[in-house]
C-alpha cells in the first residue's frame, strides 16, 4: 500500500482527511499525521511515505523551504499542498518546487480524489524528474542576487558533463540559493555548515554534496570567497586599518585574513589597496 502522511496544524483538517476519503479505494494508508512543519520533516525522514497532504502556512516554518527540503532528499514523494489564501504567485513556485496539486481550503472530496489520483499516476510511472532553469530562479535585477549568481552558478551551468550540460531540479536549485544567500547575509558571523544546513532543514551531509554540485565549491570557499570580496571593496573604499577590515569581513585572525586574501587574489591586502 502507499504510505500516506497529513501535517495540519488544524486538528479538525487532519480529522477530516482521516475520515473522509476512502483510502483503501486508493490502495493508501496513512502512516502518520503531524501538526507543524518541522514535525512534517521529521516524519517523512522516518516514515519514507509516498504522499504528502500538508498545509502550507504554519507557524515557524516556511512552507516552500519545507517542500524544497522533502524534495531534494525525497524527489520521489507525492505533494499535494492546502492553503486558506488565493496566492497564484506562491502555487507556481510550489509547483516549480514539485507539488503535485495546490488546493483552496477547504477542499471539496472530489478535489481532493482528483489530487490524490494524480498522485496515485505518478507514483506509478516514477523515474520522471523536472530539469530547472537557474536563470529563472535568481533575480539578476537585484544587485546582491546576481552578483551570487554570477559568482558561484553561471560558471557551473556551462561546464558540461559527458557532452551534455549539468542538470538540476528546482527543489535542489531552491535550497542551493536559500543556502548561499544566508551564507551571503551572515558572512560576519562564525558560520559552520550545519548552521547553514539547518536554515534549509537539510542535513549537513546531503547540503555539502549539493553545494558541490551546483557550485563546485565548498562550504569555506564559497563563505571565504563572498568575505574576500567584501575585503576588496573595503580596501578600495574606506581607509580602515586592515585590522579592522579582518574583523569587518569575519576573519577572527588577521594573519589568517591576509594569507586567505592572498590565496584567492595573489597579492596581500595591503599591497593590493595599494594597487588600488
Amino acid at each position: 500500500m502507499y504510505k500516506v502522511i497529513i501535517v495540519d496544524d488544524e486538528p479538525i483538517i487532519v480529522e477530516g482527511l482521516q475520515k473522509g476519503i476512502e483510502w483503501e479505494k486508493w490502495n493508501c494508508e496513512i502512516v502518520g499525521t503531524g501538526s507543524s512543519g518541522m514535525e512534517g520533516l521529521e516524519l517523512v525522514k522516518k516514515l519514507e511515505p509516498d504522499i504528502l497532504i500538508s498545509d502550507i502556512s504554519m507557524a515557524n516554518m516556511d512552507g516552500l523551504a519545507m517542500v524544497a527540503a522533502i524534495k531534494s532528499e525525497h524527489p520521489n514523494v507525492e505533494v499535494c499542498l492546502l492553503t486558506g489564501f488565493r496566492n497564484f504567485e506562491y502555487a507556481q513556485q510550489a509547483i516549480k518546487l514539485g507539488v503535485t496539486r495546490f488546493l483552496l481550503k477547504p477542499s471539496k472530496i472530489d478535489e481532493l480524489e482528483e489530487a490524490i489520483d494524480a498522485m496515485i499516476k505518478n507514483l506509478q510511472s516514477k523515474g520522471k524528474t523536472g530539469e530547472s532553469n537557474l536563470d529563472n530562479i535568481w533575480d539578476c535585477q537585484n544587485s546582491d542576487e546576481k552578483y551570487l549568481y554570477n559568482t558561484f552558478i553561471k560558471e557551473r551551468l556551462n561546464q558540461h558533463d559527458d557532452d551534455s550540460k549539468i542538470r538540476f531540479n528546482d527543489a535542489n536549485s531552491y535550497i542551493i540559493k536559500k543556502a548561499i544567500i544566508y551564507m551571503y547575509n551572515n558572512y560576519v558571523q562564525k558560520l559552520s555548515l550545519l548552521d547553514v544546513a539547518d536554515h534549509c532543514y537539510i542535513s549537513s551531509w546531503h547540503l555539502s554534496k549539493l553545494l558541490n554540485q551546483y557550485t563546485g565549491k565548498g562550504f569555506f570557499e564559497i563563505v571565504n570567497r563572498i568575505r574576500i570580496d567584501k575585503a576588496k571593496e573595503l580596501l578600495k573604499g574606506s581607509t580602515a586599518k586592515i585590522q579592522e577590515i579582518s574583523d569587518m569581513v569575519g576573519f577572527q585572525d588577521v594573519t589568517h585574513f591576509s594569507r586567505i586574501f592572498k590565496n584567492y587574489e595573489g597579492i596581500s591586502p595591503k599591497d593590493y589597496r595599494n594597487s588600488k
